[in-house]
């Protein structure tokens, strides 16, 4: 027999949830067959089999939340017969006295001896084991379960204190009515990486003094740019001239003029990097992430936005590994794409600064004391950390990327 373990997935990395099983108890399984999938904070992985065999046994369920090195299921050797399964049985089975056990449940004897046991209580076996070890009873747990089966999570949260049965929740995504029958509303479950995005964006509000400073970029240099070379730069790097690297580039001067943007808070100390991995947020369907372009300082506007454009790929296949997430020395978002033309990001801490890019629009713009034009305009914000960043040197700091970006070619010398 063999134990399926939740394996290590990196030092900040200590439990996660299992989204989906991809195999049942008697299937037949070869070494790399995949067997879960696993949500963490940051990333979702697949765990696949490291030796031939048969599924005999799973011992946590789809939600439940798991440790690392903890066993989540087992494999036998093929031909072996599985342990008994916990299926969802019919009402009048389900409460059938336990007095009168079948072959299968006589032999697990030990899971009707206990009255705490629950054994008419539809349970996983871990869940049994961990009620068995706190001395709770079963039949006191409520259960999460969309079929009411309780699993080790539902036992851990019940603690010591016995509390009624609740009836089986209903599914997820299902309406769920009000007192008023014309307000329907539907309660979902948060996602692992969405809890985590919450908590850190509100310890980010509550820990760094964040402020924003706004101003605002003619684009006209940039768009005549990308209209005269985008397509000998496509033909030549096979990657699309966006402007992500226009402004990962202007940043990167920036941070060079204003050391402290590029800086992080560590107890009573300031820790100034010298090396510039900028962060650039991404929309992903499990939430907003944010992939690192390592050394940005050192790679052409070509190796910017194939970085960028891989790592988008990653993010939206959530193929992304942790390494990739890890590091970031400072950020730029763009709520642009989304048709936001002004918002003030909230920093990715430790980081102490985050850069906001915005839709491109016409305004008028008074070129001189007589003369008006159209110009496609961007507004930019900069959230910064008041702690250690002043006013006038985040000012500057955006004025900077500002001159950078509205005369594009000092982009070669201070990006």
């Amino acid at each position: 027999m063999h134990d399926i373990l939740v394996p290590a997935m990196g030092e900040s990395i200590t439990e996660g949830t299992i989204s989906k099983w991809l195999v049942k108890v008697g299937d037949s399984i070869k070494q790399g067959d995949l067997l879960l999938e696993l949500e963490t904070d940051k990333v979702n992985l697949e765990i696949s089999a490291d030796q031939d065999g048969v599924i005999t046994e799973i011992l946590a369920g789809e939600g439940d939340t798991v440790k690392i090195g903890e066993p989540v299921g087992r494999i036998g050797a093929a031909g072996a017969a599985p342990a008994p399964a916990e299926a969802p049985a019919a009402p009048a089975q389900a409460d059938a006295p336990a007095s009168a056990p079948t072959p299968a449940s006589a032999a697990a004897p030990a899971a009707a001896a206990s009255s705490n046991d629950g054994g008419s209580t539809l349970a996983t076996p871990a869940a049994r084991k961990l009620a068995r070890e706190k001395g709770i009873d079963l039949n006191a747990v409520p259960a999460r379960d969309p079929i009411g089966r309780i699993h080790a999570s539902d036992v851990a949260s019940a603690g010591t204190a016995p509390a009624p049965k609740a009836a089986p929740a209903a599914p997820a995504a299902v309406d769920k009515p009000t007192s008023n029958a014309n307000k329907p509303e539907v309660r979902k479950r948060m996602s692992r990486r969405r809890l985590t995005i919450a908590k850190r964006l509100v310890e980010a509000q509550q820990t760094a003094a964040m402020l924003t400073t706004f101003n605002e970029v003619d684009m006209s240099a940039i768009l005549e740019i990308r209209k005269r070379r985008k397509d000998s730069f496509k033909e030549k790097y096979d990657v699309g001239l966006g402007f992500m690297s226009f402004f990962t580039k202007a940043v990167v001067g920036a941070l060079k003029a204003f050391p402290l943007l590029n800086a992080e808070i560590n107890g009573e100390d300031i820790i100034e990097k010298k090396y510039y991995d900028i962060g650039i947020a991404v929309s992903a369907k499990e939430g907003l992430v944010v992939p690192v372009v390592r050394d940005a300082d050192r790679l052409s506007f070509a190796e910017i936005e194939r970085s960028i454009v891989e790592l988008a790929g990653k993010a939206r296949n959530n193929t992304l590994e942790l390494s990739e997430l890890q590091g970031g020395t400072f950020t730029i978002t763009n709520g642009g794409i989304f048709g936001s033309l002004m918002s003030t990001p909230i920093l990715n801490a430790p980081q102490v600064g985050i850069l906001g890019m915005h839709k491109i629009q016409l305004r008028p713009v008074a070129i001189d004391a007589e003369r008006m034009e159209n110009r496609p305009m961007m507004y930019i914000a900069l959230s910064y950390d008041h702690r250690i960043v002043d006013g006038a040197e985040a000012v500057q700091f955006l004025v900077k990327i500002k001159a950078m970006l509205e005369d594009p070619e000092t982009l070669l010398l201070e990006g």
